[in-house]
């Protein structure tokens, strides 16, 4: 089609500049041949011409979209990286037990929208397992964001192992937590570095991340082992890989809180199977709050919070929710089966 546009472009022209010429004759005005030719022959090449500015103006386009971002990112609103509390002031190993309270909790993502979680409680017990669910747009992910403070807080709070984490340094309260996005995200680099950025960890203790992950044999195949090299993004790997990966990373870093948000979503079920097995045995003694993307993934949980529309509207065990026929969370088992 372009090919064909340029032909009829390139004929137009061409007989633009022969009209002229063609006219003079008729009409018997004195003409030149070479100038009819000079014409003739810029006509020809000015189409190329064309096409080098339509191209530019496209690549101007595309480039103005990247100034266009970056503007938009320097009018953006800082976060709070210091809070309200020194870091001193927090103990090393906080959070140790990994007790989460939700009191009155309302989020949004802007001061110009509406809530996205209204007026949420509810408390979650040391080592306990949680599934969170409910129908898309119901408030789950949102939920996860407000656990690293991403969103905006602007009522009630998170309380953890005794303190309010919305006083505490950014850096100080996403450091100390793990989590397992849908997407996983791996970094260029090496696979030791992607397990443990810091270098705090013995070569012992990333073995027996990856055997905990299932991934020591896989890994012990690769030249270099440890040291083995990640590409950009981990494309060198499958997406259950990758997501395992991110599993070993959470154990690595020995946090007392892991949050899955919708881990399993992007992968096949005897991955799913996997990383569950590996949540419940290896987090044994950790909180874990699982947002669940398939609702088969959390009836095992110690406690279920069904969310709709940002409301809290059941709390309870997983086989007390599914006695009740009209309870959500049963209707959600149902129509996922």
């Amino acid at each position: 089609m372009l090919e064909l546009t340029d032909t009829n472009n390139t004929a137009y022209l061409f007989l633009s500049a022969a009209n002229p010429s063609i006219g003079s004759s008729l009409y018997g005005l004195p003409s030149s041949g070479g100038l009819v030719g000079l014409g003739l022959t810029y006509a020809l090449t000015v189409t190329n011409y064309l096409n080098w500015v339509v191209r530019n103006l496209a690549d101007l386009e595309v480039q103005m979209a990247a100034v266009k971002k970056v503007n938009s990112f320097l009018g953006t609103e800082s976060e709070n990286y210091e809070g309200s509390i020194d870091t001193s002031q927090v103990p090393e190993n906080w959070p140790l037990n990994g007790e989460i309270k939700i009191q009155d909790l309302c989020v949004r993502y802007d001061p110009m929208l509406k809530p996205v979680l209204k007026h949420v409680n509810a408390f979650i017990q040391p080592g306990q397992k949680v599934g969170i669910c409910g129908r898309t747009g119901s408030g789950k992910s949102s939920l996860s964001l407000a656990f690293f403070n991403m969103v905006d807080i602007f009522e009630g709070k998170i309380v953890i192992d005794g303190i309010d984490i919305c006083k505490l340094p950014l850096h100080t309260l996403r450091s100390r937590l793990s989590i397992i996005l849908q997407d996983p995200v791996l970094f260029s680099g090496s696979i030791r570095f992607n397990l443990d950025p810091e270098k705090s960890c013995t070569d012992d203790r990333l073995w027996e991340a990856l055997e905990i992950a299932q991934l020591k044999n896989m890994v012990k195949a690769l030249p270099g082992g440890l040291d083995a090299v990640v590409t950009e993004g981990g494309e060198n790997f499958s997406v259950g890989q990758r997501q395992l990966f991110c599993l070993a990373r959470a154990f690595v870093r020995k946090s007392s809180i892991l949050i899955m948000d919708e881990a399993t979503a992007s992968i096949d079920m005897a991955t799913e199977n996997i990383l569950q097995k590996v949540v419940m045995t290896a987090f044994a003694d950790r909180t874990v709050v699982i947002i669940a993307h398939r609702v088969s993934s959390i009836l095992d949980a110690e406690q279920v919070l069904v969310f709709s529309s940002g409301i809290l509207v059941e709390s309870d065990s997983a086989p007390n929710l599914l006695a009740q026929e009209d309870s959500l969370f049963s209707v959600l088992v149902r129509t996922h089966k």
